[in-house]
């Protein structure tokens, strides 16, 4: 059906991260990816789905060292936006990341038990289910934000591997040629090269299976969007188009949250295993 065109890790969460050629996938996604956070005093954690507390975030790079031979994850180094690396777990990182975030925040590898995700409520149809919208809240950033936990034990947000294709970006651009949909805005573990297709595909892999290189995932749901793909990332300038485009062109029903704006799918993994680019990409329906 496909092949894998590019595989990301980001060591440490909302902060850009790396390209890969190839990764160990194991039932947690890639190893050693969003194995760290930012957290601060109320025991939120990072993430620039709030851009006004958090976005700062997306100026620092971060990258995994020291992985062994069969992939383990090792330690993380984060380059702040002077060029300055430091070593995750260091006290001048956390100072550092202080100073930036302009309040006591530090890097860490243990998920608090009730670890606060926030996101910011934008204006377009389909950014956030209804049932939240309504109880959103205005913080004291003067965002108006929706506050909910990251998946048990992770700091991830829901599934434990990001997918998207190459059609879907294809289809956007023509909807939209004033956007710029570089993948790496959506910041997916795989990019997925469909060239034959047309449309969103993987509207259809609900339920389906895929197999990848070694490792075997299953497709679970659509994965909302939020605002980072509307910020600046790297040397990628902010585009606030970007997501209003998602929301006119491509709003899909999830779980029991009515019709989101989405791009790309989460998945389970069944099988772990080595993924490489050029990797074949193999799709069983879910009536198979």
């Amino acid at each position: 059906m496909g092949t894998v065109a590019a595989l990301y890790r980001y060591p440490v969460k909302s902060m850009l991260g790396e390209e890969l050629t190839r990764a160990e996938v194991t039932t947690r996604g890639l190893t050693g990816d969003r194995r760290f956070a930012v957290l601060d005093g109320s025991g939120a954690v990072g993430s620039a789905k709030h851009p006004r507390k958090w976005g700062e975030l997306l100026r620092c790079r971060s990258r995994l060292v020291g992985t062994g031979a069969a992939g383990a994850a090792g330690a993380a180094r984060v380059e702040l936006p002077d060029g300055t690396v430091l070593s995750a777990g260091a006290a001048e990182l956390d100072a550092r990341l202080s100073d930036l975030l302009s309040r006591p925040v530090r890097v860490s590898d243990v998920p608090p038990e009730h670890g606060a995700l926030e996101r910011a409520v934008p204006e377009y149809p389909g950014g956030v289910p209804d049932v939240l919208r309504a109880g959103a809240v205005v913080d004291g950033t003067g965002s108006t934000i929706t506050s909910g936990r990251v998946s048990p034990g992770t700091f991830l947000d829901f599934g434990a591997v990001h997918l998207l294709t190459t059609a879907s970006l294809r289809r956007l651009r023509m909807l939209h040629p004033g956007g710029d949909f570089d993948p790496r805005r959506f910041r997916p573990n795989l990019l997925v090269d469909v060239p034959d297709v047309d449309g969103f595909p993987e509207d259809s892999w609900a339920g389906a299976t895929l197999r990848i290189g070694r490792a075997l995932l299953r497709v679970t749901v659509p994965t909302p969007r939020c605002a980072v793909p509307t910020l600046g990332h790297d040397e990628l300038p902010a585009d606030p188009g970007v997501m209003r485009a998602v929301a006119r062109e491509h709003r899909v029903p999830v779980l029991t949250l009515g019709a989101l704006a989405c791009l790309g799918v989460y998945a389970d993994v069944l099988e772990p295993g080595t993924v490489e680019t050029g990797d074949a990409v193999t799709v069983r329906s879910a009536r198979q």
